[in-house]
């Protein structure tokens, strides 16, 4: 089992989401923070909700697609509290709503840089000083699109599913060679965060037509498909983690989907197309 009271607790992405709902729980739970974001505001915000706390915090502005800043990160957090305990890989995008055919390549690749690399690098840069104390765990949040697609998702799928091939891989790894290091894998289903919306934006941000289309997209999502509080989110996480759990499944709707796709591989692209065809106008 993970305890967290004294623990030193590194959780990317927490300038908001999930990211700052784990920073928040592991800091009630005793667990001493460093947290990172590219959000200066959000990451600030978080900062100072986990010292209204009482708790130690450390933030700092990481791009964990930058693979030496992130080494650079882990080093320095190392240097700042003596030691690093759990290393919670939360930082995500899901880039534009679009299908194979129309995707750019650049927006593979920033999906895939954040999402995916993003994930390894925190792992690597981490996993040393995970082993170094003693008591290390890897905690890797995947999605519910680590194992079911969805049309015009494939950038987001296909990182997803990387960081649950790649986490569980490391779990062998750990334990083949009994390294004091637990490995967790966690896929959310429908969980309140802004990744619907800042899909849109990133999308116009990056000069991409946004279509009608991809607009009631976005809403459905927000409307009816994220219903899960953060928070809450949050304790079944650190619950799993407190627990040993090596995989996680955030919400019904994730359990569900989860075993719909076992013990159906063949069958569930055909009804999540048709799914997409008749609400999302796909």
């Amino acid at each position: 089992m993970s305890t967290f009271k004294g623990k030193v607790a590194v959780v990317t992405g927490a300038g908001s989401g999930i990211g700052r709902a784990l920073a928040l729980e592991l800091a009630r739970r005793g667990a001493l923070l460093a947290v990172s974001d590219v959000d200066d505001r959000g990451l600030a915000e978080t900062h100072d909700q986990i010292a209204a706390l009482g708790t130690e915090v450390h933030s700092a502005t990481v791009d964990m697609a930058d693979r030496d800043a992130v080494i650079a990160y882990a080093d320095d957090m190392v240097e700042w509290f003596g030691a690093v305990h759990q290393i919670y890989n939360n930082a995500g995008i899901a880039g534009h709503s679009t299908t194979v055919l129309d995707s750019d390549w650049a927006n593979y690749e920033k999906v895939i840089a954040v999402s995916l690399f993003g994930v390894i690098h925190g792992t690597k840069a981490f996993l040393p000083h995970l082993i170094a104390s003693g008591d290390g765990h890897v905690v890797n949040i995947s999605s519910l699109n680590g194992y079911l697609a969805q049309p015009t998702l494939s950038a987001y799928c296909a990182s997803k599913f990387g960081v649950r091939g790649f986490t569980e891989a490391l779990r062998t790894e750990m334990l083949a060679a009994r390294l004091p290091v637990r490995v967790t894998t966690v896929h959310p289903g429908g969980v309140k965060t802004d990744i619907a919306t800042n899909g849109v934006a990133a999308a116009l941000a990056d000069g991409a037509e946004v279509t009608t289309a991809q607009r009631k997209r976005a809403d459905f999502y927000n409307e009816k498909l994220l219903r899960m509080d953060a928070a809450e989110a949050a304790t079944i996480i650190l619950d799993g983690v407190a627990a040993g759990s090596p995989r996680i499944r955030v919400g019904r709707d994730a359990a569900f989907l989860d075993g719909a796709v076992r013990l159906f591989p063949e069958l569930y692209p055909k009804v999540v197309a048709q799914f997409d065809r008749r609400v999302l106008g796909g």
